[in-house]
């Protein structure tokens, strides 16, 4: 029944005129324009019509499922309480897993000028819990959204700057089945250890191994004992011939994080199954000007 949910879903999405033929996905929301993992960026990703939001999560010291790329308040995109930069060499010690969620609200994760992403909206937010994103997005969707999950887990953060992978995965799930959203949610990670997890708490959910663009697609998943459902490269990994094969064997292949544009028209001639991209518009607007 799972697999017919998703072909009928990715069905839907093919046979709509308004959407592309491939999963479009806003990395971290829709970085390139918003201040990233915020929910005004999912929101705005989810307007122009990404139908999959892609994110990643982190745990707070009172278990709280925080929507964050590091477990630590990043020097690039963090201002303090008092709205004072955060320094390169200082930014492990505002360790999120040693922080109440009420602290970290108090964090401007919006507002400092980002450096890689000049034309990036400078709006003040917070790192949101992911139960707001969901809640958000379900409403603005009526239960439509897809989800693109990262559990933000390596092994020499564990109990450090994240609870043990047991304890991350539990917290992850019991929040997607209370939600109600397990069907259109994949949990993604480069920590193997993670994936395997995953899939022994809660077989039937959609995996993603993500590939680091130092790492070998094939030995890569050498080191899992079960097939994901996805393989997730950096995008500079693939060719055409290495799409093609994953695809025989039963893949999907949707690599990270395509942003210009000839890199955008190369991934796509590929014929991929999805694109993470931090410009999901510019994405998206490739496909209807054809």
């Amino acid at each position: 029944m799972k697999h017919l949910f998703y072909l009928l879903s990715f069905m839907a999405l093919t046979n709509c005129n308004s959407n592309p033929q491939i999963d479009v996905q806003g990395h971290r929301g829709f970085r390139g324009l918003f201040p990233e993992n915020s929910i005004v960026g999912f929101k705005k990703a989810l307007d122009i019509g990404v139908q999959t939001l892609e994110m990643d999560v982190v745990i707070s010291k009172d278990n709280k499922v925080v929507v964050s790329h590091d477990p630590f308040m990043n020097h690039e995109i963090a201002l303090d309480p008092y709205g004072d930069t955060i320094s390169k060499e200082k930014e492990l010690s505002f360790n999120l897993y040693k922080m109440t969620y009420d602290s970290i609200k108090q964090y401007d994760c919006g507002s400092k000028p980002h450096l890689r992403f000049p034309k990036q909206q400078k709006i003040r937010v917070h790192k949101p819990l992911l139960d707001e994103v969901i809640a958000m997005a379900e409403k603005e969707s009526k239960g439509t959204t897809f989800y693109n999950i990262e559990i933000k887990s390596l092994p020499e953060w564990d109990t450090i700057y994240t609870p043990k992978v047991d304890t991350f995965v539990d917290l992850v799930l019991e929040l997607i089945v209370s939600r109600g959203i397990s069907e259109r949610t994949t949990l993604q990670s480069f920590d193997v250890r993670t994936l395997e997890v995953v899939k022994k708490k809660f077989p039937e959910i959609q995996t993603a191994l993500l590939v680091d663009e130092f790492e070998v697609i094939a030995d890569k998943m050498n080191n899992l004992s079960f097939k994901p459902e996805i393989i997730s490269p950096y995008f500079k990994l693939l060719n055409a011939n290495t799409v093609k094969d994953l695809q025989s064997k039963g893949f999907k292949v949707i690599p990270w994080t395509v942003n210009k544009e000839d890199d955008i028209e190369l991934i796509i001639s590929y014929k991929v199954d999805g694109i993470i991209s931090d410009y999901p518009d510019i994405v998206l607007n490739r496909f209807s000007v054809r």
